[in-house]
């Protein structure tokens, strides 16, 4: 899908944080990520997350498929890993968004990272942020909305959704970890 992003105005822009205990050098977000299950997913967000998937694009790039729900917004992101690696992923998405007004598209950038605080004594920090594309803007401008009201709309939206899953994505990685130390070991 090709759209023209407006990089330069911020849709909305939600870095939350969750502390952890799990062995740091096991730590593999970029394995977790592309072998992540769907039900496991579901219960990162419950209630807001649908599906979740792992391909490829055209190019050979990986990709994770999200189906979630943010605020009134169904959102189909298809994530390009463009970024991956155990302790960091940045993960870039030209989103589809079934609104109650129709489709539009967004793009959306997610960071995922992990930095060590002592020890086994981790932090995640999950970090989302989404520029509008042309077709949003001209998408919102048909239903009678400025770009500051759909903007915080969004932040509202896509922040309560942040708060909701970043300590359950912390947790999930936490126990990925746990397990893969636990497979060298045995």
């Amino acid at each position: 899908m090709t759209a023209t992003v407006r990089s330069d105005l911020i849709l909305s822009h939600k870095v939350v944080t969750a502390d952890v205990t799990a062995p740091f050098d096991h730590v593999d977000i970029a394995t977790w990520l592309k072998t992540l299950p769907t039900h496991e997913y579901q219960r990162c967000a419950p209630g807001d997350h649908k599906a979740a998937g792992y391909t490829v694009d055209d190019d050979g790039t990986p990709m994770s498929i999200n189906v979630e729900m943010i605020g009134t917004g169904l959102v189909i992101q298809q994530y390009r890993f463009e970024e991956a690696s155990a302790h960091y992923c940045r993960m870039v998405s030209l989103s589809d968004v079934l609104t109650p007004a129709g489709w539009t598209t967004t793009q959306v950038i997610w960071e995922l990272g992990i930095e060590q605080l002592e020890g086994d004594r981790l932090r995640y920090i999950n970090t989302v942020t989404s520029h509008p594309t042309e077709h949003f803007l001209e998408f919102i401008t048909g239903t009678g909305q400025t770009f500051e009201e759909a903007a915080a709309a969004r932040q509202q939206s896509s922040g309560e959704h942040c708060e909701l899953e970043t300590p359950h994505y912390a947790r999930s990685i936490a126990e990925y970890a746990i397990a893969h130390a636990a497979a060298v070991a045995a």
